[in-house]
Parts: C-alpha cells; structure tokens; sequence
C-alpha cells in the first residue's frame, strides 16, 4: 500500500524573544501564533556568535509537568540543579530531563569562539506523571547513531527509529521521534511517522519542499521555519540547488487540558496554584 504523505498544515515563522536573564532566542512553538501543539509546549532556536546574546544563561529556576529537551550543535552549555545534579554538554550532546514533580536548575551557556548554538524542546507530560520523580538522560555525541544514506543524506537518531536502528533516549511518556536530518542537493528523504501522532519539522539550514505536492511553482521552506505536517503515514522532503538540514519531531498527543503558568505546566489551575504556594513556602523541592 502506498503511504499517505503528510502535507503543510501550517508555516510557522520563529519570534525573538528573550529569556532567561537576557539570552535571544528564536521561538516557533510557545507564541501567540502557535501556543501548543500536542504535546509540544516549546520550540526555541538559539544561535549566536555574540556573547552578550547568551553570556546571561538560565541562572537557577524551576520547572514542573514537562520534560525538556535541548540540544547543542555548537558551544556548550553547564547545568546543575538542587538535587545534585551537575555536569555540561557541548557540540552534539541532548539533555532530555523530565521535570516530573518538581526540579530548580540552571543553564549557563559557555563563552567560546564558536558561540553557541541549538534548541529546546518542551514536551508535556500525562497527568499520571506530572508528579514523577525527576530524572535526566543525558546523551553524548558519540552515542547518538548517525545512518548515511546512498543519496548523500544523513540522520542523527536521538529517539525513534530510522532503518531498525533506534535512537539512545528511552522510556518517554509521548513516544516521539527526534531526528537532525541534513538531505543534499537534489534529493528526497522519505520517513515513516505513525499515523495519529503529531509532526513538525525545524528547518534551519538551507530550504527544501515538504509534502507530496512537488509543483514547480510551490515555494520551498527556507531557514529558519517551522512546518506543522498533517496527518499521514509518512513525511517526504525534497531539495533542489540547494541542500537542508532540519530538525524532524513527532509523537502521541495527550489530549488533556492544559493550565500554563511559566515553567509548570498542569492540569488544573487548582495545581498551578498549588506549585506557586510550594514555590513561595520553599517546599517546591527538597535537597539532597
């Protein structure tokens, strides 16, 4: 049976904003224009030569309902948080930490020649695990699989699975897959994405064309862009002059309500509540 593509649902294009204690970043998920799209909560881009754009970092802040993702293509980035945990990741390295019930962490990007660049990911988490322990998969560069096709195209595989080869990241609530997908020049990349799920793709390298629809007269999706694909059984992306690289995500919606307050993500308003009265009592966490 022939698979049915995944067409444009939406073009998302990235917002400046700046987080933390004045970092600039790139925002495609999280805005006015596309809150939510189950269950990713977030999407920031960041990417900058200029120290004075991230020297300032996340200094220590909390987080609760959701696990965060980010991903390092250059730079690097120090952590640590109240309960113990410490360490940094450089250029290829993931972090996925789910906040669980209730984590105060920090993340300072390095001042380097090469700046620093990359992304975070906000993914929600059921109500059945809002309140789990909090936990960290932290992913060096060299463990992450790379697969090289014939045509020249490449995937990082962080989670999911590309030609029976699946990614190091485990065990997440959403089932979703994360693939850094460079195709080059003149060629397609065709994937497999479970029908139901939700999918998007980050370009942020170069342009390519994603959909069945290759007309000559439909525009390709230039740097940086995000693309929210509709629903189908597998997504297809195709380049002309020019080669792309993007980011290629989906997983299980939720379904569930959401109330959204900052870092903590619940249920009920009643529950954000709650996390504010624990946050101002002191006992949002307890240290080792």
């Amino acid at each position: 049976m022939t698979p049915t593509i995944r067409e444009i649902e939406r073009v998302i294009t990235p917002e400046p904003v700046t987080e933390g204690a004045g970092v600039r970043l790139k925002r495609s998920i999280g805005t006015r224009t596309l809150n939510y799209l189950d269950p990713f909560l977030l999407l920031d881009h960041f990417a900058s030569n200029d120290p004075r754009d991230y020297e300032a970092g996340f200094p220590l802040h909390p987080h609760r309902g959701i696990e965060t993702v980010t991903y390092v293509l250059h730079g690097e980035v120090h952590h640590k948080d109240t309960l113990g945990n410490t360490g940094s990741i450089g250029a290829g390295d993931v972090q996925w930490m789910t906040a669980g019930r209730g984590i105060m962490h920090e993340e300072m990007p390095q001042v380097r020649p090469e700046g620093i660049a990359g992304f975070q990911l906000w993914v929600n988490l059921p109500a059945t695990l809002k309140m789990t322990r909090p936990r960290y998969q932290d992913i060096r560069s060299d463990t992450i699989p790379e697969i090289k096709k014939a045509d020249g195209a490449r995937i990082r595989v962080i989670t999911g699975r590309v030609d029976k080869v699946s990614g190091p990241v485990t065990d997440i609530a959403a089932d979703p897959t994360y693939l850094d997908v460079f195709v080059p020049a003149h060629a397609s990349f065709i994937h497999p994405v479970e029908r139901g799920h939700t999918a998007f793709a980050y370009v942020f390298e170069g342009e390519a064309r994603f959909g069945s629809r290759d007309r000559a007269d439909a525009p390709p999706i230039s740097s940086p862009t995000l693309v929210v694909l509709g629903d189908g059984d597998a997504v297809h992306v195709t380049t002309g002059e020019t080669p792309v690289r993007f980011l290629l995500v989906s997983g299980k919606p939720l379904h569930e309500p959401i109330a959204r307050h900052g870092p903590f993500v619940m249920n009920t308003q009643a529950e954000i509540e709650q996390t504010l009265l624990e946050l101002s009592q002191g006992t949002f966490v307890t240290t080792p």
